[in-house]
């Protein structure tokens, strides 16, 4: 388990390349929801998501040796183009397995970076075998995309800016999927603010997180069926059991309140954030008893959006 000084550590580490988001309030949806929210906005983050942190300081953790041989990982989503742009940044080769059916926009992010790009069959075990490779080919480091404690402490560094920016907050809100994000940001926020409550928000077409914690041990989606394309993971165990001491609470929502929400950041926010990232304020949003009269950290993970898979009704 990644501990506080862990993160401040990756915070040191990752500086000279991270950018320090802005946060951002907003008097309308306050009113709405009761509470005052401050929004952590990664999707102003490099390459558009918070997954830059952690592969940042994973890949810039690693000795001078291992670092010479490289880094790969699987990925459909953000953490690919995270790892790319981390890689480049060291003068590292970086090798990143995608499904056949990752979304254009994020493909292309890829190859812009310079990272070689190893397609395969959309399943689970295609990607593992297709990484497997990869590695005994190249040695490169897998750099899991959220199985990681590297990782995990790059992705609470956002907590820990947001906290320090706005001060003690009372709730935290973030995405779920693997579990990467909200189990580095838990260990942030129960470090800087004891006794807050930390939340994860799920879409209802991959609830593997609800049912994990309703079952106690870590459970995995049989079909999934989301908009938010960045939430299909099926949670970690590691990730799982750092949740669990931090006592993290899940709420689900429908992909029909998450548009809903994706049109209201964009209107009143004036920002571009994607599906998943929306997931936040339709749980506040539908959730309103749960966060009323409560100063609440509210994390934007991304803003990659596919426009032409995009609909809002």
């Amino acid at each position: 388990m990644p501990t506080l000084n862990d993160i401040w550590c990756a915070a040191e580490r990752i500086a000279p390349f991270a950018h320090k988001t802005p946060v951002l309030t907003s008097r309308s949806l306050n009113a709405d929801s009761g509470a005052e929210l401050y929004f952590k906005c990664e999707n102003f983050q490099r390459i558009g998501a918070f997954k830059f942190r952690g592969a940042c300081n994973a890949v810039f953790a690693l000795s001078e040796s291992d670092a010479a041989r490289g880094v790969a990982t699987h990925s459909s989503g953000n953490h690919a183009a995270a790892l790319a742009l981390a890689g480049a940044l060291r003068g590292i080769a970086a090798t990143v397995v995608m499904p056949e059916s990752t979304v254009r926009v994020k493909v292309d992010s890829v190859r812009r970076l310079g990272a070689k790009i190893v397609f395969c069959a959309d399943n689970h075990t295609a990607r593992i075998d297709a990484l497997n490779r990869v590695v005994a080919q190249t040695g490169a480091t897998f750099i899991h995309p959220f199985e990681n404690e590297q990782v995990m402490a790059g992705q609470g560094t956002a907590a820990l800016e947001l906290i320090r920016e706005v001060g003690r907050i009372d709730v935290f809100i973030a995405p779920i999927s693997g579990g990467g994000l909200l189990a580095g940001n838990a260990v942030a926020v129960s470090g800087m603010c004891p006794g807050a409550e930390i939340i994860g928000a799920e879409p209802e077409g991959a609830d593997d997180a609800a049912r994990s914690f309703a079952a106690d041990r870590p459970l995995k989606n049989a079909a999934v069926n989301t908009i938010s394309d960045g939430l299909r993971a099926d949670i970690g165990q590691l990730n799982f059991d750092i949740l669990r001491r931090c006592s993290v609470r899940i709420l689900t929502v429908n992909d029909a309140e998450t548009i809903a929400a994706l049109r209201i950041v964009m209107e009143r926010l004036k920002i571009v954030i994607e599906p998943s990232c929306a997931t936040v304020l339709a749980a506040i949003l539908k959730y309103k008893h749960h966060f009323a009269g409560r100063r609440v950290g509210v994390l934007l993970s991304g803003g990659n959006v596919d426009f032409e898979t995009l609909r809002f009704s």
